[in-house]
């Protein structure tokens, strides 16, 4: 199996951007999370895109009360990673470090001091629970919003609780949306793959993140079989990702 030949992994790499998520991804910054766990198996996967071509990558670990890093521990983490790199003379694409921000209590906590981690031009990636939105979650992303920042809403297509409805306010709310790779080539099952295929045929999302959590899922990219459609409409994004970073 050579995943550098496959189409996922070309239009991948076209742009030169690659969004790396936890939580149904990987997160290449080692032992924070539910990610990568040591920093050779970060050095795998980042040797791999590094020679399919990719330029930059954006990691994204959790923040939330059930992982609760910190922006200082997450930037010594980041330093650890690029030393290991640098002394095993390591190829690896330009690195940036942001978070993926659960709209929880802990949120609120950071929004009063504004410490986060962000995409630039202060683009704030933020999740909630698949099953239940957060009782304030307008009040939250309204007050997010006040506070400057530009919402980035992390997998929308996994979360069970939304229908279109949903999907059309946060679109009029200025509310961007990104795609998890992962949930279109069926990971998280049917319902999250219809659910993509919709948003990203009807133009919902403006971001894609791989969601690669641990080499072994790059098994569903390899195996993904996507219609003409969904794979133009898929390049489309990936352009459209490019432009704002």
């Amino acid at each position: 199996m050579d995943i550098r030949k496959r189409p996922t992994a070309i239009i991948l790499s076209k742009n030169g951007i690659v969004f790396f998520k936890k939580k149904g991804g990987t997160i290449i910054l080692p032992g924070v999370d539910d990610g990568v766990q040591t920093f050779e198996d970060s050095t795998r996967i980042l040797s791999l895109y590094n020679d399919i071509g990719v330029r930059k990558v954006y990691l994204t670990p959790h923040i939330m009360e059930d992982c609760p890093n910190t922006v200082d521990g997450l930037n010594r983490r980041f330093e650890e990673l690029k030393s290991f790199l640098a002394e095993n003379n390591v190829c690896y694409p330009e690195l940036r470090l942001a978070s993926e921000n659960m709209l929880d209590t802990l949120f609120e906590q950071r929004l009063e001091k504004k410490e986060f981690l962000t995409f630039p031009a202060d683009r704030l990636l933020v999740e909630t629970s698949y099953y239940n939105p957060p009782y304030n979650m307008r009040d939250l992303l309204f007050r997010a919003k006040s506070s400057g920042y530009t919402l980035v809403l992390a997998h929308p297509e996994r979360y069970i609780y939304m229908e279109q409805g949903d999907y059309e306010e946060l679109k009029r709310s200025d509310i961007l949306m990104q795609l998890n790779l992962s949930s279109l080539v069926g990971f998280y099952g049917t319902e999250a793959k219809k659910k993509a295929e919709f948003l990203l045929r009807h133009g919902f999302y403006e971001l894609v993140g791989t969601d690669l959590h641990r080499w072994s899922m790059l098994e569903s990219y390899r195996k993904a079989e996507l219609s003409k459609d969904v794979w133009e409409k898929l390049r489309e994004l990936i352009s459209r990702s490019s432009q704002l970073f």
